[in-house]
């Protein structure tokens, strides 16, 4: 018989916990499609929940592509409400309600105005559906910045970030099994990026641009010239634009793939 301390124990148990967080990029692609990339979506699997990082439409398209069950998801945090972030809810609920029949409540956690513009969306593109109650719970959470949520094992922490000139785009820090990850959504460069990653395990950064600079997205050579600032453990770019992909060959930063799977 094996005579292991508790102590030991705890060790053990704690190691495992602690390497059990692994990030799937569904979709790494901006806006169009790049060279065919899938929209974005960031699946953050832990010990006890599973949490979605935006929603594109492609999003129930990668789930399957990679063989991942759709209803594994319990909370689906909404970055801004551009179509490519967030206009895959209603394939979900599709699924959800027709072929992967769900029972248990589905989290939605976004900016204000979020439950609106997500019923309207399921309203508008199957009419029958998006005028009944879904089967399955619709919890609405609104997110705003700096203001803490505590959703199951997870701590989560919406910060702003410069992206629309009116309406609030996010960013998340999520806090789950000992692991840090910190999510920008679509932001231009703000000083601000850099505390908010400061520690993370892994910094998921957009970066739509090489050559075209704007205040509302990345491009490499700012990101590059700041790589040293950066504190985060490890940086993955992605929401990648054509200009980007076409110089690929020149990029010394780590750039996302669909279907990427990274252990935190």
């Amino acid at each position: 018989m094996l005579n292991i301390s508790n102590a030991a124990l705890r060790r053990q148990f704690y190691t495992l916990r602690m390497s059990s967080l692994t990030v799937k990029f569904l979709g790494s692609g901006d806006a169009f499609n790049a060279q065919g990339r899938h929209h974005a979506a960031y699946l953050v699997r832990g010990a006890r929940t599973s949490m979605l990082l935006d929603c594109g439409a492609t999003t129930l398209a990668s789930l399957k592509r990679d063989g991942i069950a759709a209803g594994d998801i319990d909370t689906i945090l909404i970055s801004h409400l551009h179509g490519d972030h967030f206009a895959g809810l209603p394939f979900l609920f599709l699924e959800y309600t027709s072929l992967e029949e769900r029972k248990r409540p589905l989290r939605i956690v976004g900016p204000p105005g979020t439950e609106e513009r997500v019923k309207s969306l399921y309203l508008a593109l199957y009419p029958s559906l998006g005028s009944q109650p879904t089967p399955f719970v619709l919890e609405f959470t609104e997110a705003l910045p700096d203001r803490l949520l505590r959703i199951g094992p997870a701590a989560i922490e919406p910060f702003q970030v410069p992206h629309q000139e009116r309406n609030l785009s996010l960013g998340f820090a999520l806090d789950i099994d000992g692991r840090r990850v910190v999510y920008s959504g679509d932001t231009g460069w703000t000083e601000d990026l850099l505390s908010r990653s400061d520690g993370a395990d892994l910094f998921i950064c957009e970066c739509s641009f090489f050559e075209t600079r704007l205040w509302s997205h990345l491009d490499y050579p700012r990101l590059a010239e700041n790589r040293a600032r950066f504190g985060a453990r490890r940086i993955i770019l992605t929401h990648l634009g054509e200009e980007v992909l076409a110089r690929r060959k020149e990029i010394e930063m780590d750039l996302a793939e669909d279907g990427l799977t990274v252990q935190v």
